[in-house]
């Protein structure tokens, strides 16, 4: 069974002593093996309908809100794209398609950039 665009896996479904891990999937997934995350091996079996509590999660090097991308590397794949939701602590690696996806593949979404959070960049240029 390949992952879908929409799909969470949250490794507390069946690791609930674990860092939490929950991934949402972004696009592609047709080549999916796994996740490694704490020595655990998360799969299409891991795959949840709703978020659970976020209590007992540990954030690792993967912030909250950056993409792995397998196109990045791997320009021939099936394009897997997650989202780290929360956790990931122990964080290893994603397999697709043969590949392993790990924090090198990491992009990360620059919503302050967006919004122009540094207020020297967006100060009026003249004098009033």
């Amino acid at each position: 069974m390949a992952l879908k665009k929409g799909d969470l896996i949250d490794e507390h479904k069946r690791h609930p002593h674990s860092c939490g891990l929950v991934v949402k999937v972004m696009g592609g997934g047709e080549g999916f093996e796994k996740i490694v995350c704490c020595e655990h091996e998360l799969t299409e079996d891991d795959v949840v309908a709703d978020l659970g509590s976020r209590g007992g999660r540990k954030r690792g090097q993967l912030p909250p809100a950056v993409i792995l991308d397998e196109k990045k590397l791997y320009p021939d794949s099936c394009g897997l794209r997650v989202m780290i939701i929360d956790g990931g602590a122990g964080f290893k690696e994603i397999r697709c398609c043969g590949h392993s996806l790990t924090a090198s593949s990491m992009k990360e979404l620059k919503f302050g950039q967006l919004r122009g959070s540094d207020p020297q960049q967006n100060a009026p240029s003249g004098t009033a």
